[in-house]
């Protein structure tokens, strides 16, 4: 019992930790990591919507329709997701893109790898997911 309640406050400050060592909101990277933290940890695919344009935004709304009815409360269990930053690739001054990896863990269900691959705009709005895809 009191190893798992340990356990519990480990993952906690870590994801604290995540949250408080963000990189700027208006910079590329700080915008793919609110992405990230939106859609793939807090599982809000409206607030990750406003991290979209072009065919990320196609992909969120796609991801909202097939999602309508399934309610995300206190009451889900959701999983711990930590990610970082394997690498980044400025292709030009509007574009760049930045590969992450993310260790998912599901309580009962187990530990698992994904890598999640971003392309970032700049745009009139400033920096925005243009596109993005998850492999493993």
């Amino acid at each position: 019992m009191m190893a798992e309640r340990l356990h519990v406050a480990g993952m906690i400050a870590a994801v604290w930790l995540l949250f408080a060592c963000q990189p700027d909101s208006s910079t590329p990277q700080g915008v793919a990591e609110r992405f990230l933290d939106a859609h793939y940890v807090e599982i809000n695919l409206v607030v990750a919507k406003d991290y979209c344009i072009g065919l990320a935004l196609h992909k969120v709304e796609e991801e909202i329709r097939l999602t309508q009815g399934q309610v995300i409360d206190e009451t889900t269990r959701m999983p711990l997701v930590l990610y970082r930053l394997i690498e980044e690739k400025s292709r030009n001054e509007r574009r760049i893109s930045f590969l992450y990896e993310a260790t998912i863990d599901v309580t009962g269900a187990g530990q698992f790898k994904k890598k999640w691959l971003l392309i970032l705009r700049k745009g009139e709005e400033g920096w925005r997911v243009w596109n993005y895809s998850e492999f493993d």
